[in-house]
């Protein structure tokens, strides 16, 4: 008399399946389960989401302080991160994929409604090719005149950003709006740490050009 021994999977199939909970899965782990599906696992990307939102809140602070519908464009990076996560390569860069998401949809918002505002504060620039860069506009009790220019330069800054490569504009606000290290960022990006502080360089020379007009030489 032979004896083979049962499949598995008919093992596997009646045993009582224990929930895992996605509090306990980690970040990669919860990215994985939105997109093992035809679409995103709800209780994993409800994780992501809690433990993401203050992030996308943070990034279009920085971005749009003035902006009254923040909690809209925040929806709107929710429901493109969950209609997109399958497509994304390498789970565990999930923080900077969903940064640049916030940051690009941002900059289409912006073109969309030819609108300019104070979106982004640069901390002073460290060195542009060996030259530092002062971002600030200095004045201890600014009149109409001073503060007309900080706008305008404001304004201008924001063009700028705006027409800046998207790897370069990724880049720098990574750094100059979050303050990663570029170790992370390289990280984050899936780039040379070379790439990194060349890419950050490179954009902060193309601002500075461009703001010429505004910042002292």
């Amino acid at each position: 008399m032979s004896y083979s021994a049962p499949a598995w999977s008919r093992i596997e199939g009646a045993l009582p399946q224990i929930p895992v909970s996605p509090e306990t899965l980690s970040n990669t782990d919860l990215v994985l389960r939105c997109q093992s599906g035809l679409k995103p696992d709800q209780a994993a990307f409800s994780e992501l989401l809690r433990r993401y939102h203050s992030h996308v809140e943070r990034v279009l602070y920085h971005l749009a302080p003035d902006w009254g519908d923040r909690a809209d464009l925040a929806q709107e990076v929710w429901l493109r991160v969950y209609r997109s996560i399958a497509r994304l390569k390498d789970p565990e860069k999930f923080r900077g994929w969903l940064s640049r998401i916030a940051t690009n949809l941002f900059y289409d918002e912006l073109r969309k409604r030819k609108r300019h505002r104070r979106p982004l504060s640069l901390d002073a620039a460290k060195h542009a090719d060996g030259s530092p860069m002062d971002w600030e506009i200095a004045s201890d009790a600014p009149g109409p005149s001073e503060e007309l220019s900080a706008q305008e330069f404001y304004e201008q800054l924001q063009l700028a950003i705006a027409d800046l490569p998207e790897t370069f504009r990724t880049t720098i606000i990574l750094r100059e709006i979050e303050d990663l290290p570029y170790e992370q960022i390289a990280e984050m990006t899936g780039v040379s740490l070379g790439t990194v502080k060349s890419r950050i360089a490179r954009a902060r020379q193309r601002l500075q050009g461009q703001l010429k007009g505004y910042v002292g030489q």
